[in-house]
């Protein structure tokens, strides 16, 4: 993943909720929500009659009562419009910890703005995060993700957006996702040959929980490191099912603490418990153990 691979740390990226840029009551209430992000919504939530005021929003929310402890993206209409310039001026002006290009399909579209960023001293950590949502998108995601390692790239993560996919490619909403499967796994390769994290998209029916919980579990198991949600009452069930296990976690450790061992000392692979255990899942075994501590670490920061 992104943030452990280039900087040896783990942000919990289990849940993203979008909140539109236009809702100030939806803005009041995030403070006290356990989401690990919010995604400040400046593209499809907005009217395009209402995307100044989106703004100016934005603007008040930033610089009254910015968001503490969880990460902050906002995402921008397509960059090429007149809305999509105004948007990233103000994301240099706000400095959330991201901003979310919509609709991208080839690697210019993360170029041009990551050109634009550094010619406006925008700070170093300021990630770009892309939205894999269009048949191009999808086709060109390796690509796409292969700018990541590009002087100045600034790329960090995937968003799948499946809506805008199922519309364009006419594949219907049904459960189980069945024929999208591919193509959500062809995107989170992609991300993880080039150490980006990968978001799953949003559920539409927020009201139907239980579909959404098992929704969650598939894409945990595709390999997703959280996902984007459209409703408060889904936070619960995205930080629960993409929360390493307690399980998983004592594995780790034992795994982390059997290499430890002057025995194990320049051995490639170990008898444990009698399954053999190579030096390579001892990286795996770290980058686990530090999600679960940096989600427990959050997690009592919350509760001062």
């Amino acid at each position: 993943m992104a943030n452990f691979l280039h900087h040896n740390i783990v942000s919990p990226r289990r849940s993203l909720l979008s909140v539109p840029a236009i809702n100030t009551r939806a803005l009041d209430k995030i403070h006290d929500l356990d989401c690990d992000g919010v995604i400040f919504d400046l593209e499809d939530s907005v009217a395009p009659d209402m995307k100044e005021k989106a703004r100016d929003n934005l603007r008040a929310f930033f610089q009254d009562r910015p968001l503490a402890a969880r990460e902050a993206i906002i995402r921008i209409n397509p960059f090429e419009t007149t809305e999509g310039k105004a948007d990233l001026e103000l994301v240099l002006f706000c400095r959330p910890d991201a901003v979310l290009l919509p609709k991208v399909d080839t690697p210019s579209d993360i170029h041009q703005v990551a050109d634009l960023l550094s010619e406006s001293d925008a700070p170093a950590d300021l990630k770009i995060w892309a939205m894999i949502e269009t048949p191009r998108g999808v086709l060109n995601a390796a690509a796409i993700a292969e700018a990541a390692h590009t002087a100045d790239a600034r790329l960090s993560a995937f968003v799948v957006g499946l809506n805008d996919l199922r519309k364009e490619t006419r594949v219907p909403a049904l459960p189980g996702r069945a024929y999208l499967v591919p193509w959500l796994m062809q995107v989170v390769l992609a991300a993880r040959a080039y150490g980006l994290d990968v978001i799953d998209s949003v559920s539409n029916d927020f009201r139907d929980l239980g579909s959404f919980d098992l929704e969650c579990e598939q894409g945990r198991h595709m390999g997703f490191d959280g996902k984007m949600l459209i409703h408060p009452a889904q936070i619960e069930a995205a930080n629960r099912r993409f929360a390493p296990e307690e399980a998983e976690v004592a594995e780790a450790r034992d795994i982390i603490a059997a290499f430890a061992q002057p025995e194990s000392a320049g051995l490639n692979v170990i008898n444990k418990n009698g399954r053999m255990v190579e030096r390579l899942h001892v990286g795996q075994a770290e980058r686990l153990v530090a999600l679960a501590d940096a989600i427990a670490h959050g997690a009592a920061k919350n509760r001062i």
